[in-house]
């Protein structure tokens, strides 16, 4: 799981790892924050060289794993806290021990989310609430966020590799719900490398979340085994959204689809419209 995290405010990205039960960072994120530096690259190569021994075991604490980025996923070096502090000693910056301090507590919330996941739940709602998302947005945001949750467990179970595999059947569903992919969507509503579901509207949400019920209870239903056959079941299952947008749209005269988006920048316009109607 890649996601990004936040240090004063600046955005580090980090890989969950399962196996060990904790983060990798992004090493040249690290060292950006920690001495404002243009080119970390440059300023990471040289402090290889200043520093013999950590040079000689970098490659022992600094793996290269998958991480998102604007251009999709590419291997880029990451270390866990234990390879973090050990590159912080050869980094002489007044940052360190507030960054020391911001490891552990990232560390030790991530453990706490996996003892109580209540927990993960309860710091998502709050960050929506922190962005100026409405209550009932909110709850159906996390309503989707199960289904989803759902719809990937039965996945794995009928045989569909992660992340690729995923991205293609959800493109499917996406396409048969609403008559777009979700890279065809984020152009529509002006997006790069946003959540697309974060700027959906109320129906947008709920007819996404009916495309993803509808094709869990297909795969229950008709157990699917492998890609191309629980492919079939994606279409299927956003066809049952699809179907139901359509008449929806065709009783209201209006647009299920919009190209409206909750940017920093029209997110208060947006949302207060939301409340007057």
């Amino acid at each position: 799981m890649s996601t990004i995290k936040l240090f004063e405010s600046k955005k580090i990205r980090s890989v969950w790892d399962e196996a060990g039960e904790k983060w990798y960072f992004v090493v040249e994120d690290v060292v950006a924050i920690l001495t404002d530096s243009k080119d970390p690259k440059q300023y990471i190569k040289r402090m290889r060289q200043r520093d013999a021994e950590l040079g000689k075991g970098w490659v022992q604490f600094v793996p290269t794993l998958p991480v998102d980025t604007a251009g999709g996923k590419q291997k880029m070096g990451c270390a866990d806290t234990k390879g973090l502090l050990r590159i912080i000693q050869s980094i002489p910056s007044p940052k360190a021990e507030p960054f020391k301090l911001w490891l552990a507590q990232v560390g030790s919330d991530r453990l706490d989310e996996i003892e109580n996941p209540e927990l993960a739940t309860q710091r998502t709602r709050e960050l929506y609430k922190l962005k100026g998302y409405t209550d009932d947005w909110i709850e159906k945001r996390m309503r989707s966020i199960a289904i989803r949750e759902e719809l990937t467990d039965e996945w794995k179970k009928h045989d569909v590799k992660e992340q690729v595999e995923y991205a293609i059947l959800t493109a499917e569903i996406s396409k048969a719900t609403f008559g777009l992919t979700p890279k065809e969507y984020k152009k529509v509503k002006k997006l790069k490398s946003q959540n697309l579901r974060d700027h959906m509207s109320d129906l947008e949400l709920i007819f996404s979340m009916l495309g993803e019920a509808s094709t869990t209870a297909i795969v229950k239903t008709q157990h699917p085994k492998g890609f191309a056959e629980n492919k079939k079941a994606a279409k299927q299952g956003g066809a049952v959204a699809g179907n139901a947008r359509r008449e929806l749209e065709s009783k209201t005269g209006e647009k299920v689809v919009s190209s409206k988006n909750y940017l920093p920048e029209n997110r208060k316009k947006n949302l207060n419209n939301k409340k007057e109607k």
